[in-house]
């Protein structure tokens, strides 16, 4: 729309739009994650977490769509991927198809193993490094999540870090079931991450099948997604913002489904939108239609740029 910019800047890397897909929906090949740039109108794309070894996964049913009755959905996948090597292949594919910045994720059980996965992604030049902080530290007590709390959180950021180029951003996503995720966000700031994505799926939740008397999913649990994780993550990324006082760029992701919620989250403090759920909804043309109805409520209500949306909520 003539008038309306929603160009952004992560760090460097510059998007034509705010919308970014998320890890883990269609961010798999080379030629799958171009074609969402490409063709379905993404600013930037996240690639599927990847391990340093290859993982299967849960078996099915791994999904459960409450979408139409609750607004719901619950997903159990199990951090399955082909191991790094294999997705620094598929990065490299996409660089040949698409242009738009790359964001790649990865994911460890050690706080030593975020660094030795993210210095092998790194052999792609990715724009940034996304750490997916809500597996499970099995160095820790229990194995609790790395990012419920700021020592964990932070000592993951330093490892990957300290193997990185200082060229290559690091984000570290969190998780909305963290007790403060703001003070963990700052803790994985002072720990050297540049950039902040909020939030992961939330839970774990479950659903039964009432006529078997059994959870649906094979893991019986799984992480919450879709409109009912809007709230938590706009208030995340709230907190986040106006902990860290702006000074680093959020990536805001959770139950965004269209432009009002884009727009919603970028004024809670976020300089780009991650789009997960509402991609298998609404299908890959959603980042064109989210970017479309920005600019029409941007253009009714006398913004020009999203790059000022950014923490107006804050005052």
């Amino acid at each position: 729309m003539p008038g309306i910019d929603l160009s952004t800047n992560l760090l460097g890397a510059k998007l034509e739009n705010p919308t970014v897909l998320a890890s883990g929906i269609l961010g798999t090949t080379g030629a799958l994650m171009a074609s969402v740039a490409n063709e379905g109108g993404a600013g930037a794309i996240t690639s599927k977490s990847a391990s340093i070894k290859p993982r299967g996964g849960h078996p099915n049913p791994i999904v459960v769509d409450a979408i139409a009755e609750g607004g719901w959905m619950l997903n159990a996948v199990g951090l399955s991927n082909p191991g790094v090597e294999e997705k620094v292949e598929e990065i490299a594919h996409y660089r040949k198809l698409c242009g738009k910045p790359m964001i790649a994720s990865v994911f460890a059980s050690t706080a030593k193993e975020f660094g030795e996965c993210a210095a092998l992604i790194a052999r792609a030049k990715p724009d940034a490094i996304e750490l997916d902080e809500s597996c499970p530290n099995v160095e820790g007590e229990f194995g609790a999540l790395f990012c419920l709390n700021e020592r964990d959180a932070a000592k993951a950021v330093e490892e990957a870090r300290n193997s990185v180029p200082k060229s290559i951003p690091v984000f570290a996503k969190l998780s909305p079931s963290a007790p403060d995720i703001a003070s963990i966000a700052a803790a994985c700031v002072e720990a050297g991450a540049d950039g902040i994505t909020a939030v992961n799926t939330a839970g774990p939740g479950m659903a039964i099948d009432i006529s078997r008397a059994r959870p649906i999913l094979a893991n019986k649990a799984g992480g919450i997604s879709g409109p009912a994780l809007k709230p938590l993550a706009v208030r995340c990324v709230y907190d986040i913002y106006g902990k860290l006082e702006g000074k680093v760029p959020i990536i805001g992701t959770g139950g965004v489904a269209n432009g009002a919620d884009a727009i919603e989250m970028m004024m809670a403090g976020a300089s780009a939108v991650g789009i997960g759920t509402a991609a298998y909804t609404r299908g890959m043309n959603v980042f064109r239609e989210v970017c479309r109805e920005m600019e029409e409520l941007m253009e009714k209500n006398g913004y020009s740029k999203a790059r000022e949306l950014v923490g107006m909520a804050h005052g």
